[in-house]
């Protein structure tokens, strides 16, 4: 399995990566610790604020089972600072030719915003399978991802904008949805109280929103759970636990 293919894999078996901007950086450690208690290891730090790419460099170095990537990512200087920081994958919320070609060259697993047909084929032009839909509620949502996708067969998305627990289900539903990005467990609010409990609670929802898990029994064998999606929360579980013993799970 290839680096790429290994970092979307994570992406996928989580079905949601919280999209933050950090204002403090002092701030990044105790968060990214909350989200990973909270059964979310991955976060899209954005470049919005200028500490990004040292809060990504303190996340990388103090929380090393978390997934990092670069988010708002709009210039090649924060394309290479944002890789020398140690960022896993960048995102971007437009689709910038200039700047998905020179994060391409530079070996960076990128995802650019798209929001047409036209610059979806522009993405897959440049041999990328996987981009942003941004903002996607505003957008049309899923419905209007499932109509403009129909033609790019091998293109997968992540959406986000608008994105929250309760239409996320619905968006995870489609097949060609990767995971989605979302700010709602990580409420500006509470970063900047330092309520890491409140956050790590916001988190185990998001999971059980994007799971969907339902206890459905208990036997001398274990436990039954109900779920949106079997081979998604598996990988979950696998991960998150590292095996699937004691646990069946059934497709609600």
């Amino acid at each position: 399995m290839t680096p790429k293919e290994e970092i979307v894999k994570r992406i996928e078996a989580l079905g949601v990566v919280p999209v933050i901007a950090i204002n403090e950086v002092e701030k990044a450690v105790p968060l990214a610790e909350a989200l990973v208690k909270g059964g979310l290891p991955a976060a899209e730090i954005t470049f919005r604020t200028d500490c990004a790419a040292e809060a990504i460099r303190r996340i990388r170095k103090e929380v090393p089972d978390m997934l990092v990537g670069a988010g708002t990512v709009l210039t090649k200087d924060q394309v290479d600072g944002a890789l020398e920081a140690g960022s896993q994958f960048i995102v971007t919320p437009g689709f910038n030719p200039e700047i998905v070609k020179y994060a391409i060259s530079k070996n960076a697993i990128i995802m650019p915003g798209t929001a047409t047909p036209g610059e979806m084929e522009q993405a897959m032009g440049l041999g990328l399978d996987i981009v942003k839909f941004f903002p996607a509620e505003q957008n049309g949502g899923v419905a209007k991802l499932k109509a403009v996708s129909a033609p790019y067969s091998k293109l997968r998305f992540m959406p986000t904008g608008g994105v929250n627990e309760k239409n996320i289900s619905g968006y995870l539903s489609f097949d060609r949805i990767i995971a989605c990005g979302g700010t709602w467990m990580v409420k500006k609010d509470l970063i900047e109280k330092s309520d890491w409990a409140g956050i790590e609670k916001l988190t185990r929802e998001a999971v059980m929103a994007a799971q969907g898990f339902e206890v459905r029994g208990f036997s001398p064998e274990g436990i039954t759970l109900a779920c949106n999606n079997i081979a998604r929360a598996e990988a979950y579980i696998r991960a998150a636990a590292g095996s699937l013993s004691g646990i069946t799970l059934v497709k609600k």
